[in-house]
Parts: structure tokens; sequence; C-alpha cells
């Protein structure tokens, strides 16, 4: 097998994306729009490696479905190995994915540009004709979600796992928000996004829907709502509000999704319309909050810990943005052995249930329907 790399490309810096952007005088997304000849326009000057096509073709087996490890929502996701036996995730963006345009851009311009140990390494792409292609390094594990939701393999992932899994995401938000060169808020933060490696390390994946600040920006408003129901905050999907503290609440949600084994829908039927933040909300005010737990975790679990992911996980979900904790405070909260003296206040989309004459007071809100599958998102355009 024959392998060839063309020579580093370039492609327009940051600089010139954020000058365009004060040029417009207002904030918009990373991208707006953006067709395919503008794109191989724009690669003239970073540091990321652009493969052929044939040796893409290669290293999949002709996209072979026997190579194909899911369904994203901008694509198929295929493994590959390379000449050099390196084996890689090929993440080929679909043909007719009108808005997948814009989120190719925006992995390109964004993950090149980081580097943690928490965050999955973009080791190149490719461009031929109308084909868009990301190379990513490959998580043998898979991703969360494939154990956290399944009955028989969440058994592997004991106590430990999940807080190392819980630390380590909290860890790569961090450098996402406050140390990265980039602000950059990720706006679809879930369970499939997070990637294993051979020693079950979470990295975080899919930055197609993440949006980059300036160091000075901390709030902006978008009229392009995107991510996954279920994980947004109530002042992105209502308003088009977004902040860090808009990555703070999904990291609440997946937290608490990681403490009991179960999504967050999970939860609502006819008879009890909560979901997994309304569950957990109940079951602490009543000073029951172990039986939150995954009852697979047995005798692995420590008490003071799975207590306290739930404290911050509730005080990640409170309803308004400004009283949500940053991630320097979660990892804090996390990590040292003090008490947490700050009391979760009533979480966002949290629903009552009052029996009265056999009916509930409320309904639950079209928010808490989300997709499940696989790196998958749902898009809105405009307000919600």
């Amino acid at each position: 097998m024959h392998f060839k790399v063309y020579q580093y490309g370039y492609f327009k810096t940051v600089n010139a994306v954020k000058k365009s952007k004060r040029k417009e005088g207002k904030n918009i997304d990373l991208v707006e729009s953006y067709d395919i000849k503008d794109l191989e326009d724009d690669f003239k000057g970073h540091d990321i490696k652009v493969f052929n096509f044939t040796s893409i073709l290669e290293a999949t087996m002709d996209f072979s479905h026997e190579n194909k490890l899911g369904q994203g929502g901008y694509g198929p996701v295929y493994k590959g190995i390379l000449a050099t036996g390196q084996e890689v995730a090929v993440k080929r963006l679909s043909k007719t994915s009108g808005q997948g345009i814009v989120e190719f851009k925006n992995e390109l311009v964004l993950i090149c540009e980081l580097q943690h140990k928490n965050l999955v390494q973009l080791l190149g792409c490719c461009i031929h004709e109308e084909e868009r292609i990301l190379i990513y390094e490959y998580m043998p594990n898979k991703s969360l979600d494939f154990y956290l939701f399944d009955c028989t393999k969440k058994k592997f992932l004991d106590w430990k796992k999940r807080f190392n899994i819980i630390e380590g995401i909290s860890q790569g938000l961090l450098y996402l928000h406050k140390y990265s060169r980039l602000k950059i808020i990720h706006r679809d933060l879930k369970a499939s996004n997070i990637l294993l490696d051979e020693n079950m390390n979470p990295k975080i994946a899919d930055f197609g829907m993440a949006r980059m600040f300036t160091q000075q920006e901390s709030v902006v408003n978008t009229n392009r709502i995107v991510g996954t129901y279920g994980y947004m905050s109530p002042e992105y999907a209502m308003e088009g509000v977004c902040s860090t503290k808009s990555d703070v609440y999904s990291f609440g949600v997946l937290l608490l999704e990681i403490v009991c084994g179960r999504k967050n829908n999970s939860f609502y039927d006819g008879d009890r319309p909560l979901n997994l933040i309304g569950h957990a909300w109940e079951l602490w005010n009543d000073g029951e909050y172990l039986k939150l737990m995954d009852p697979t975790l047995n005798d692995t679990f420590v008490p003071d810990e799975v207590k306290r992911c739930i404290h911050v996980g509730l005080l990640c979900v409170e309803q308004y943005a400004n009283d949500r904790p940053t991630m320097s405070d979660v990892i804090s909260m996390l990590t040292n052995k003090y008490e947490l003296t700050t009391i979760p206040r009533r979480p966002a989309f949290y629903v009552r249930r009052d029996i009265l004459d056999g009916e509930t007071t409320s309904k639950v809100p079209d928010i808490y329907t989300y997709s499940t599958t696989i790196s998958s998102s749902c898009e809105v355009e405009g307000k919600v």
C-alpha cells in the first residue's frame, strides 16, 4: 500500500476570521456560510496535514461497512489504518449536508489550535472534489454512551473509572474556557461526544458546533441555535444566549448521567413527568441522593464522592447562568475534600409532580426530547 501525504497546507489564520467579524461590527458564528471553493482557497498556512483521497480510500477499505464506527449528524465515521500502521478515525462529511461545510470549517479552524490530553487530536484532513474528510486519532474504546447506557456494558465502568472520566471532562472544558489561546464554547457536550482511549481516559470530541469567543467576550447572542435538546441551557435554548455557563449546564447533565447510568430523558413517562434533573432534585431534597446512583456500581462507589458529584451536578444545572459555577469552581469542588456549603437551587426545566384529581399541574416541555444517535446533533435555525 502506497501512502501519500501532501505538503502542509495553509489557510486563513484565526486572526483573519476575527478581523472579518470585527469589520462587520457584530457578533456572528465563526463561519455563517461557506461554499466548497471558498474552503479550498482558505487552506494557506497552518500546521495541519492534508491527506490525499487515495490514501483515505486505502486506509478505510473504500469506506467499507465493516470499518464504519458510527453515524454522526454530519456524516459517517470510519476506522482507518494508514500505511504506517497507525489507526485513525475518519469522519466523512455527508455530501448532502448543506450545514456540514460550516461545521467542517469550524473543526479545522478550532481543533488545530487546541492541545490538551482531554481533547481528541485532529491529525489532518482531506479535500477531494466534493469530499470533505477529517482524520482524528483513533479511540479504541469508542464513546462514553456505548458503555454508560447499555445494561450489560455499563458494568465495565466502576466508580473509579467514572470519577476519572468526570474529572477528565472537567479539565478539558476548563482548558477550552480559560487556558487555550482561544476561548471556546463547545455547545454540544454529551455522552456520545466523549471518546475513551485505551485506558478509558476521556477526550472531548466533535467541535463542529463550537463557538469561538475573544478573551474579552463573556456572553453573545446568536440566532443560530445548535446543540442537543436535553443538554442545552434554558437561556441558550430559548433565547440564543451563549456563554461558558452554557457548557457548564451541559456538563451538569452529563455528570448526573454518569452517576446514575441513565439518559436525561429516561425518567419521563406519563405517570411521572420528571427528567433526570427533576428526579435528582427530588431525591436530593429528600436526603435520599444515593438512590440516584447506578445500582451496577455495587460496592465500588465512594459515598462522599457520589454525594459531591450529585451536589456539583445540581449546581451546574441551576436555572440562571450567573448562579452556576465556573469550570474552575467545578474542579475545585470535585477534587478538594472541604464541605460544600453552596445549596443548589431549583434546577432549570424542573417539573414538579403535584397530584390533583389524578392529574399533574404541569407538562414536560418539548426541550426534554433529544437525539440519542452517536455523534448526532439537533440543529435549530432561529429561536426556540
